[in-house]
């Protein structure tokens, strides 16, 4: 049987300057210390890059991740939607709010995206009334989704996904307060709210596995897809190490996590995937300054074939491109040589090395 074919990435922030040059964008103001007209963001980019056409098709933010997709043929589309998709003008006072305008929904559906894992630190920025949009409009659109819901049933639920003779892919989101979650975030038996984690212990690992494998069918393949950290630098804290290789002990095949703005390192444990820190993929932050040495305008796509209701990693081709103008780019090849370069560094301790390909795309070796 040939092995299936998972496409992951990082954060997607549909949100803020993003939703402002879509066909239907919400209403621009913001609550931020410095920044309260969202067509700010527009104008950063542009000082860097050039004009922005106003409006986009849905297809534009994708770009060049288009085709890379369509030439995968992967089997499921599974991203990290870091945006609350609500017209709600109540923001949650923490500093920062996303929101897209439920008529954008065609951006999401664009690229085909089967998952949206929603248990991370945006996800209530307009509130439950914003959340509770934001469920609706994925369902409409028929876009699963897991790590968040009307209550914790919901949000500790999976989203299923049926590979049509290849067996199922159960995908579970969590989050972690060490990503800036809020504690009272947390979904309840009556409060709406987010697949929350209270720690990052090696015995929280265990039960959240033991529920998470008890839903598993023969043929099955389980990946936990889990909110964590802070934003920058690339040092692996030991207690998401042992948190992830206690999920795959315990019968997870693929750890799919995120939060920081830039790639971080994987690993290949038990002969399971772990993405440590994925990065960020579709975001407003390009004419941000401060943090320019991460590349966090360098974005990862990873096509991870498994071996179906096994979960063996068989192979990860991974592709680098490059936001311009708030649009992905294939990259140069100084840029691929840099982030593999990158790759290697931080993959030294885990013995994993990326490798080169003609066109500028990687393959893992262990």
């Amino acid at each position: 049987m040939e092995p299936i074919c998972l496409f992951l990435c990082g954060d997607v922030m549909t949100g803020r300057g993003i939703d402002q040059i879509l066909p239907h964008p919400v209403d621009p103001a913001l609550y931020e210390p410095y920044v309260r007209d969202a067509c700010e963001y527009v104008q950063f980019a542009e000082t860097v890059n050039g004009r922005i056409p106003r409006p986009v098709d849905f297809n534009y933010i994708w770009g060049d991740a288009l085709g890379e997709l369509n030439r995968a043929g992967a089997n499921a589309r599974i991203v990290n939607l870091e945006t609350a998709i609500t017209c709600a003008t109540e923001p949650c006072l923490k500093g920062i709010n996303y929101r897209m305008s439920p008529q954008n929904i065609g951006c999401i559906t664009a690229a085909g995206i089967d998952c949206c894992c929603l248990a991370n630190n945006h996800i209530l920025d307009w509130t439950d009334r914003g959340l509770i949009e934001t469920l609706e409009t994925l369902d409409g659109a028929c876009v699963s989704h897991t790590g968040a819901g009307h209550n914790i049933r919901e949000a500790a639920a999976p989203a299923l996904l049926d590979l049509a003779g290849q067996g199922r892919i159960l995908i579970f989101a969590v989050g972690s307060t060490t990503s800036g979650i809020p504690a009272d975030w947390a979904a309840a038996e009556d409060r709406p709210g987010i697949h929350l984690v209270e720690d990052l212990s090696e015995n929280t690992a265990s039960r959240l596995a033991r529920a998470m494998t008890s839903s598993r069918k023969p043929g099955d393949v389980i990946v936990v897809s889990i909110h964590w950290g802070g934003n920058w630098g690339y040092e692996i804290p030991d207690e998401h190490i042992n948190f992830a290789h206690r999920l795959i002990d315990e019968g997870v095949d693929l750890v799919h996590g995120h939060s920081s703005h830039h790639v971080k390192a994987l690993e290949v444990y038990q002969e399971r995937l772990i993405l440590y820190g994925c990065g960020d993929f579709l975001t407003d932050y390009e004419g941000i300054t401060g943090y320019e040495k991460f590349r966090g305008d360098l974005a990862l796509m990873y096509f991870a074939r498994l071996e179906p209701g096994v979960g063996r990693l068989v192979g990860l081709r991974m592709v680098p491109l490059q936001s311009k103008r708030f649009q992905l780019h294939c990259v140069s090849a100084t840029e691929a040589r840099w982030l593999m370069d990158l790759l290697n560094d931080l993959g030294a301790d885990f013995k994993t090395r990326a490798l080169l390909q003609e066109d500028h795309s990687f393959l893992l070796d262990w």
